[in-house]
């Protein structure tokens, strides 16, 4: 009952959340499209912007004289009239049929836009469609079209949208596979964005500066993210494109979320020297950058440069200052920083006081932490739950696992804010607390809510139904969490099949063994004998026979010879030759013990005679031969197997010894 109410909510795809703190402040999915607002003088900005609106007026050469009659003034009267009528009717459908007629492409863009920017995202594909059965379409549609669903969080639709164009010159065009591009880095899907890029080159499209800044944002959030961004840089040169001050904002970000400050520092200046003038954006790249070792010292030079350019620090800026002094230690400093952007209406949000709180609390000043938190409840600062899951965190670090548990009750009997960092924080409190039925309600909610667990969702819960010797719903909590994707930790998978292997539950410990097996991490010399030791055990020996052919020379000689003894003894029959195969293959020289019991069970069994031949024959060509014990025990029972056949592979085996070094036997 346990186990069906734990894991009924675990059937979507698990998500990857990045930490509040940073992805709150420094959202990235926006990095191209925030970047370029303050840029007046960016050439690839207004490029962008002329190529997504030239597909309206193909037909209309700049440089051409206009020698058409101007409209009158009714009809232009007319069309005012019919967008109006479509944008603010409520039956867009009617009004298409009624109005939609004497409009121009270039009109029903600006309603598509219209709808866009309100986030009306129904009207917008029903305008869209209407537009592509009617014919009146073109670029500037489609791409407007694909950025606005991508906005709201539809990548699949975005690419089946571009999947139907036809017309390849549309469909290559670069405005329209900016908007995809972007679309899919927008929602997380940085390596399908690169797949389709790859693909779209070679379809012929030629990428411009918007192209790469897109795909640039994409690599803030990938483990190697820089030597990614460095890649497309290089790429970028070798089309002849420049380097203008959006794509240097985004390396900037890209550098900072890489940890990489010195690049940061030489991108800046780099920027500079190029003649580009470096905006808020920029600055605030760059102090994030400054931020991952605290490095207080640059960034108090590099706000007052700001400052002696005349730009003043706006709320980006002194939070992130703010963050530069917390992750330097400068706690009294940060407070100082704190009442300042109070003071200044910057505070109005949690989020400076989460930077201090995390910052005291890992400090171990989790009273001083405590304090700020107070502070900003009494403020009535508003709140998305991230001061809470701070507190909570700081409540189990520190062992005050009672204070977590209340301070979780109270934010879900008065918040209805949940997300997954709040939840797994929550959840956490009361695992370390050991309530169980919270817990539960807990998973619960997870899933009514529809909030997908991610890995530490899981790693919380493998961890607390050990502690509690529940190791069975442990071990298919982590079957859950291998098939969502999530691939656990050695030591986690290690302590879980110890204790699968003390409470009998070898076949589970073995699956568990395999998780890591085919995860594509190393794993430790010592965890190929603890799980053979478990499966030996538990005369699982055809599962114990594959960990020793695949990892025999990392196994001990003492478990190399238990196995094999176990085997012979208890093991398939029909597989003893193979096993002895793979421990001389090993490396390791077979005892005469060994061989004394394989053949003992093959003449106990005489209808496997030809596997008794067979190793008679094996042997002297690796160099080994039955000792005279062996060798009376097989001729006294030759008329099983043929006594001319025998006497005839012992007479080999005699010529050869005198031709054998003696061999000193490796198991004693």
């Amino acid at each position: 009952m346990v186990s069906s109410a734990l894991f009924n909510g675990f059937q979507s795809v698990c998500l990857s959340p990045s930490s509040p703190i940073t992805s709150s402040l420094f959202p990235t999915s926006a990095l191209p499209s925030t970047a370029r607002q303050p840029i007046k003088n960016s050439q690839s900005a207004s490029a962008s912007t002329s190529t997504a609106r030239r597909g309206e007026f193909q037909s209309q050469p700049t440089n051409a004289p206009n020698t058409t009659k101007k409209p009158p003034p009714s009809y232009h009267s007319a069309r005012k009239s019919a967008i109006l009528d479509i944008r603010e009717s409520p039956d867009l459908v009617s009004a298409l049929a009624r109005s939609g007629g004497m409009l121009k492409v270039q009109d029903l863009n600006i309603i598509l836009r219209h709808f866009g920017n309100l986030n009306k995202w129904q009207e917008l594909s029903q305008l869209f469609d209407w537009m592509q059965k009617n014919g009146r379409i073109s670029v500037s549609s489609y791409s407007s079209y694909i950025k606005y669903i991508g906005k709201g969080l539809d990548p699949l639709k975005a690419l089946e949208i571009y999947n139907q164009i036809e017309d390849e010159s549309t469909r290559n065009h670069v405005s329209i596979c900016n908007s995809v591009l972007s679309c899919l880095v927008r929602n997380g899907k940085f390596e399908s964005s690169l797949k389709l890029f790859q693909q779209m080159k070679q379809d012929g499209l030629r990428p411009d500066v918007v192209t790469y800044s897109s795909l640039l944002s994409g690599c803030t959030k990938v483990k190697d993210g820089y030597s990614r961004a460095i890649e497309l840089v290089q790429e970028l040169k070798s089309y002849g494109l420049q380097m203008d001050s959006v794509i240097y904002g985004t390396l900037l970000a890209v550098c900072a979320s890489n940890n990489q400050c010195k690049e940061a520092e030489n991108y800046f200046n780099q920027m500079k020297g190029e003649g580009h003038s470096p905006n808020l954006y920029h600055y605030s790249s760059l102090l994030n950058a400054y931020s991952v070792d605290g490095n207080y010292k640059k960034a108090e030079s590099l706000v007052q440069d700001m400052k002696s350019a005349g730009l003043l620090p706006n709320k980006v800026i002194l939070t992130t200052l703010l963050k530069v002094y917390v992750r330097g230690g400068l706690f009294e400093k940060s407070k100082e920083l704190l009442t300042e952007l109070e003071a200044l209406g910057y505070a109005e949000d949690e989020m400076p006081y989460c930077l201090l709180m995390d910052g005291l609390a890992k400090a171990g000043q989790v009273d001083e932490a405590k304090s700020i938190f107070k502070e900003m409840k009494k403020k009535d600062v508003k709140t998305d739950g991230y001061s809470y899951s701070i507190m909570i965190s700081a409540f189990c670090r520190s062992g005050l696992f009672e204070e977590a548990k209340q301070l979780a009750c109270y934010f879900e009997a008065t918040y209805k804010k949940y997300d997954l960092v709040i939840m797994n924080t929550m959840l956490c409190a009361y695992c370390r607390a050991g309530e169980m039925e919270s817990v539960m309600q807990m998973m619960k909610k997870m899933d009514e809510l529809g909030i997908t667990p991610d890995y530490n969702t899981f790693n919380i819960l493998i961890k607390y139904f050990c502690k509690e010797k529940l190791y069975l719903l442990a071990y298919r909590t982590m079957e859950d969490m291998q098939k969502k994707g999530h691939q656990p930790g050695e030591e986690l998978c290690s302590s879980l099949i110890f204790h699968l292997g003390k409470i009998g539950a070898y076949s589970e410990a073995f699956s568990v063994y395999n998780m890591l097996r085919y995860g594509k991490r190393t794993i430790c010399k010592a965890l190929h004998e603890k799980i053979l030791a478990i499966l030996i055990a538990g005369r699982l020996f055809k599962d114990a026979y594959v960990v020793v052919k695949d990892n025999a020379k990392l196994i001990s000689q003492p478990a190399m010879k238990k196995f094999a003894s176990s085997f012979l003894k208890f093991g398939n029959i029909n597989l003893v030759n193979d096993v002895m195969k793979s421990i001389h293959n090993s490396g390791y020289k077979i005892d005469q013990e060994l061989f004394h019991m394989a053949i003992s069970q093959y003449i106990a069994q005489p209808d496997k005679k030809d596997l008794l031949l067979q190793l008679l024959r094996w042997m002297p060509g690796q160099g080994y031969v039955v000792n005279s014990a062996t060798r009376n025990l097989i001729l006294k029972n030759s008329h099983i197997f043929g006594c001319q056949l025998i006497a005839e592979i012992l007479s080999k085996q005699r010529m050869v010894t005198k031709a054998l070094k003696p061999h000193e036997p490796k198991y004693k």
